[in-house]
């Protein structure tokens, strides 16, 4: 996936809520915005489905900064799309996981990725720090959706795909019950966040 370096250096007009208030945080341009919020820390705002948290809280997930631009390209006139994607999450593609994969013998958990696709390309502002040794190119299910979303919608889709995963590598996850990987999943989302 590619980063906020290819989102469109639109000047911004105050055409909505979220425009102005960007604005009224000194970004000007749709590039600055994706260059700011990428540089904000990951981490859940006290509402995982209020993307217009993220500014006010400091900080944002794949979900709440993906529809945060999704929701200002729209007031924009932009053709950026927000995109619910499932994965093999491991760690050369998501540095932080493998410790806690490992500690529960597992190679990979599918995890729920929002991204952006703008110009036929996918676009992540969430990955900073530690770089992964291999990008995530392999998607198991991919479709658009709409910034409101990102709550119960995308949660109900990945619990849905973990369990269709779980029955069908039983041998891979030797006994664990859908609540005990989705704890594994949720402690791999916590390191990402340290």
């Amino acid at each position: 996936m590619d980063s906020w370096a290819l989102l469109p250096p639109v000047a911004l007009s105050p055409l909505g809520p979220l425009s102005a208030e960007v604005i009224a945080c000194g970004m000007t341009d749709f590039r600055a915005v994706g260059r700011y919020l990428q540089a904000l820390p990951y981490g859940r705002t006290a509402d995982r489905a209020d993307f217009r948290a993220v500014l006010r809280a400091g900080r944002g997930t794949c979900s709440t900064k993906h529809a945060f631009l999704a929701a200002l390209a729209h007031e924009q006139g932009l053709p950026v799309v927000l995109t619910l994607g499932i994965y093999a999450m491991h760690e050369r593609n998501t540095p932080g996981v493998g410790a806690v994969l490992t500690q529960y013998g597992l190679a990979s958990l599918p995890e729920a990725h929002c991204y952006l696709i703008y110009a036929g390309r996918r676009i992540d502002v969430t990955r900073c720090g530690k770089a992964p040794t291999e990008p995530i190119t392999e998607l198991l299910h991919e479709e658009s959706i709409i910034p409101e979303q990102i709550g119960d919608y995308k949660v109900t889709l990945h619990r849905h795909f973990m369990q269709r995963w779980i029955n069908a590598n039983a041998e891979q996850v030797r006994g664990l019950s859908f609540e005990d990987v989705w704890r594994i999943r949720e402690a791999c989302i916590a390191a990402l966040a340290q």
